[in-house]
């Protein structure tokens, strides 16, 4: 009888280690139901109806061929169970099953002022996918990361080149800077208190930094980037450009920001972006401070709950693509002592991402 009952945990525990298997193999299925329902426009058209949309009218309502229409059925099921929509009146006719939006098919509305449409469009983008194919090939070779062994060239200069991805991308971070921006000025209004001047550092073409501009019009704010991604942009009363490069000089500031920068980079790089910083808003003779927006990884937690699990999905995106990582707090100390640093706060207050405010 006790043999039987190994056999019967052996066998169990053989079925559910391949189970584990074929779900991770087919993780990517999810990834690409979500584009797909995201390209036909599946949550505009839930909104727009107003109420729970039968199956069947959902269908008449999709730019599908009428061939294709029997398996938008089998398309929302799988959505549905990834908690995208939420199902009313089921029945056995299908056809009759009735659909509203969640809290995360709302986020994928297109009119959302915090639609992260174009996140999705970008990191689902070949561009961006395809060089998880060269994964182990990269491992194997002395390229910076997988992207220069799939496309022969750096993220950036990629950007650089290809003007349809490069309006894609830039499009998928301004829609994260809008969210995370709304957020910050709603729940961290206290972090900008005491500040007369602020340069956000990689601000792009201005998202955040037009917004905190409206909103703190006390304040002097300078987008710093690239001269090619500044160039030809027209600032404000409160708000101006200014191309330069980060790694050689950082605009004298009492503060400066830094969302979504330093994860893009390996340590040595941080360090010297970070004194960069620090000369910045030390040549203003004051006590300013740097403002970073960035994950800080929960890797003391021992259970792994989706949080967690994105924040490694992240860390990896960063390896493959930019050769960067996302760090945990002792990694966060690390950096902020080397750069020399005296002081800092961390405020888990961004959901996945914390707010890191460092100290001369």
């Amino acid at each position: 009888m006790e043999s039987q009952k190994n056999e019967e945990n052996v066998t169990s525990n053989l079925l559910k280690a391949q189970s584990h298997i074929w779900n991770h193999i087919f993780n990517f299925i999810n990834s690409m139901s979500l584009k797909c329902v995201v390209d036909l426009g599946i949550p505009d058209i839930i909104h727009n109806y107003g109420k729970p949309i039968s199956l069947s009218k959902l269908i008449s309502l999709l730019p599908i061929h009428p061939s294709k229409t029997c398996f938008i059925h089998r398309l929302m099921r799988i959505m549905t169970h990834s908690s995208f929509f939420s199902q009313y009146n089921v029945t056995e006719n299908e056809l009759e099953i009735e659909y509203m939006l969640t809290d995360a098919s709302i986020l994928l509305l297109k009119d959302n002022p915090m639609s992260v449409t174009p996140f999705v469009h970008a990191m689902l983008d070949p561009v961006l996918t395809n060089p998880w194919h060269q994964f182990s090939t990269w491992l194997k070779n002395d390229d910076p990361t997988t992207f220069e062994t799939t496309h022969r060239m750096l993220l950036w200069e990629y950007v650089a080149c290809d003007s349809k991805f490069s309006n894609l991308f830039n499009e998928s971070m301004a829609s994260d800077t809008r969210l995370v921006t709304n957020l910050l000025i709603e729940k961290c209004r206290g972090v900008f208190n005491g500040l007369e001047s602020l340069v956000d550092v990689g601000g792009g073409t201005g998202t955040m930094a037009k917004a905190l501009a409206k909103s703190f019009p006390q304040m002097e704010f300078s987008v710093f980037d690239l001269p090619h991604v500044v160039d030809g942009l027209q600032g404000s009363e409160n708000l101006n450009y200014v191309g330069g490069d980060m790694f050689k000089e950082i605009p004298p500031t009492d503060a400066i920001l830094l969302k979504w920068i330093l994860h893009d980079w390996n340590d040595e790089e941080c360090v010297k972006i970070l004194k960069n910083c620090k000369d910045a808003i030390s040549k203003k003779g004051k006590q300013g401070k740097v403002i970073v927006i960035d994950m800080v990884l929960e890797s003391e937690k021992e259970s792994i709950n989706e949080s967690v699990e994105t924040q490694l999905f992240f860390d990896m995106l960063m390896m493959v693509v930019l050769a960067g990582k996302e760090r945990n707090k002792k990694e966060w100390i690390k950096l902020i002592s080397s750069a020399g640093f005296s002081d800092y706060k961390i405020t888990p207050i961004l959901g996945l991402r914390s707010l890191i405010e460092i100290y001369p």
